[in-house]
């Protein structure tokens, strides 16, 4: 339509209506137009589908915004610890506390990753207890550790001591398997369930890593090998540099992973020495994982893919949170809405700087759907100028 005002056919319509031409003929109108096809979103029956969709185009256009702003050199003198894996402490603080809080608005895999990665905090079933006998689940420890967290951190009383009283509170009766047996010498009851075995807390943050890091680390190894797969050519062209280079990458992602999962549960310990019982008794969770969550640092330079992807989890989390909690209402088609303004967002910066799109797959998607063809508008330019040093 934008083309077809601005040829000399359409003089006369421009003519007549010169305000109507000008908002047609706007060089971002046909971004914005093209957004409106987002509308159509609402025909898809399933709502976390709709919610999904909307939060990832709603994270990945403030990226090409944030993208757009280094351009114009917004943050040309920010420190060089800046950077989106700020974003990790806060998205981690979140989903710990949903995790503990609220797991019927946390998502599942993130909750398994924890649980199967904290050999040395989740006490999970003797081999030879009596069959007949209960024993917590890995779910049934995480609630007992809220309900802990609700009752102000009591402090543990061994049976073992003191046989004849009643040394558990009635609402934490099922962690007495875990809790019962325990080392005589622990202060507090959440120590006595996350590592009854031991009473050193910072014993067992060490004895985590020894047991923790090293099936995390095969877990990377497999995952990094087999995406290096795809970029064959260079261990072919310098193999001795991609090796080291892959085995950083996977070095650097498992101690990240493994130390954000340790001193989350470790900061529980912490939290019991340094802070008084009655001192923000359930904000401490959020703290705890905004602690583990600075292990990003680590991955800060090749990591924002992992960022943004713990963004969009907590995003998802934390709304669901709010509309549980009554902290805020939806309305229909909301999700519509967001996808519409984040899609207009994607396609004006698009429009405007093409770079700021950091995927070229991204931008030659955005390519089609907007009619250009399998194109990259980034390369182009750069393609013009060096066919114009070739012709000198």
């Amino acid at each position: 339509m934008r083309e077809s005002l601005l040829s000399n056919d359409a003089k006369s319509f421009r003519r007549r209506n010169p305000r109507v031409a000008r908002s047609l003929t706007w060089r971002l109108a046909p971004a914005i137009g093209s957004s409106l096809a987002g509308c159509f979103l609402a025909v898809c029956p399933g709502d976390q589908l709709r919610i999904t969709m909307a939060i990832y185009i709603f994270t990945r256009a403030m990226e090409f915004g944030y993208n757009y702003s280094e351009e114009l050199g917004y943050f040309k003198n920010t420190p060089n610890w800046f950077g989106s894996w700020l974003i990790m402490p806060v998205a981690c603080g979140q989903l710990l506390h949903a995790f503990v809080f609220d797991r019927d608005c946390f998502p599942a895999s993130y909750g398994k990753l924890i649980l199967n990665s904290s050999p040395e905090y989740i006490q999970k079933r003797p081999v030879h207890y009596p069959a007949h006998l209960p024993w917590p689940s890995t779910f049934d420890i995480a609630d007992n550790l809220a309900e802990i967290s609700r009752l102000r951190w009591p402090p543990f009383i061994s049976p073992i001591l003191f046989p004849t009283q009643e040394t558990l509170p009635r609402t934490l009766t099922a962690i007495s398997p875990i809790s019962s047996p325990a080392h005589p010498a622990m202060q507090s009851l959440s120590c006595a369930l996350l590592h009854p075995g031991d009473p050193s807390c910072l014993r067992t943050y060490v004895q985590y890593w020894i047991q923790a890091f090293p099936k995390v680390a095969r877990l990377f190894t497999v995952y990094f090998t087999a995406m290096s797969l795809t970029r064959y050519r260079t261990f072919l062209d310098s193999p001795v540099s991609a090796v080291n280079n892959l085995a950083k990458s996977i070095l650097r992602m498992s101690v990240f992973i493994s130390g954000a999962i340790g001193t989350s549960w470790g900061s529980i310990c912490l939290f019991q020495s340094i802070l008084p019982r009655h001192f923000m008794p359930t904000q401490r969770w959020f703290f705890g994982g905004f602690l583990g969550g600075t292990w990003a640092i680590l991955e800060r330079k090749k990591g924002r893919a992992n960022f943004l992807y713990s963004l969009r989890m907590s995003i998802d989390s934390l709304w669901k949170v709010g509309v549980k909690r009554g902290w805020w209402r939806g309305f229909k088609n909301g999700d519509v809405l967001l996808f519409v303004l984040s899609l207009a967002t994607v396609n004006v910066l698009y429009e405007v700087s093409p770079r700021s799109v950091n995927s070229g797959v991204a931008r030659k998607g955005l390519g089609v759907l907007r009619g250009e063809g399998w194109v990259d508008r980034a390369a182009l330019p750069r393609e013009g100028k060096a066919k114009v040093g070739e012709d000198q």
